[in-house]
């Protein structure tokens, strides 16, 4: 074999290899980068959320929906679940809920369930979801995860029928916001005072 002609061919398929792997690099950037970001804004901070509209799509929609039509102005963190006031669940988890101002705007009507086995987005630390009661009622109150809570996955005994709640994305900034919410004094459950979110808006680049 002709030695320069063996390196001229080699150097071409690292070339080309590399070429691929930066093509590729590059396409999980473009991909990630295309995520919306949503700032929520709170009296205790800002909290930052990424929105998976890919793997979510229909829970996504729903919830840009309510940002961009400026539903959540006025609205509030109302709930706490941590493991000190939850004495009657054999199924522990922590969390935190808000939802809107029902005085001022009204929640369009319910979203289909998009269940954790067919999104793979799994309850975990910081992971934003929908609250609901049956499957198929979500409307408007969402809830970030505090740690993991492999309970609230389809599957998981939480939620008595197992379809468990649809996440839809993850905090990207802002945890310590969270968990100052998630050890705020409450009665039961019910935050008191509950923490004012001042808006939710899109991040802008």
């Amino acid at each position: 074999m002709n030695t320069k002609r063996g390196t001229t061919m080699l150097g071409a398929f690292l070339c080309v290899l590399c070429a691929s792997v930066v093509q590729t690099i590059s396409a999980a950037r473009a991909e990630a980068q295309a995520y919306p970001r949503v700032i929520i804004q709170t009296d205790v901070g800002n909290i930052e959320v990424e929105i998976d509209t890919a793997h979510a799509p229909l829970t996504a929609a729903n919830f840009l929906r309510y940002v961009d039509l400026g539903f959540y102005r006025f609205a509030r963190f109302h709930r706490t679940v941590r493991a000190d006031n939850q004495p009657d669940s054999k199924v522990k988890i922590a969390v935190v809920q808000a939802g809107l101002d029902s005085l001022r705007v009204k929640d369009f009507p319910p979203i289909k369930l998009e269940r954790t086995s067919v999104t793979k987005l799994l309850h975990k630390d910081g992971t934003i979801s929908m609250a609901r009661d049956g499957p198929d009622t979500a409307t408007s109150d969402f809830f970030i995860c505090v740690g993991d809570q492999p309970a609230l996955d389809y599957g998981g005994k939480r939620n008595p029928d197992g379809q468990g709640f649809a996440a839809f994305g993850r905090v990207m900034l802002g945890m310590d916001v969270v968990r100052k919410i998630n050890a705020a004094p409450a009665t039961g459950q019910a935050l008191e005072p509950a923490v004012r979110i001042k808006n939710i808006v899109r991040k802008r680049a």
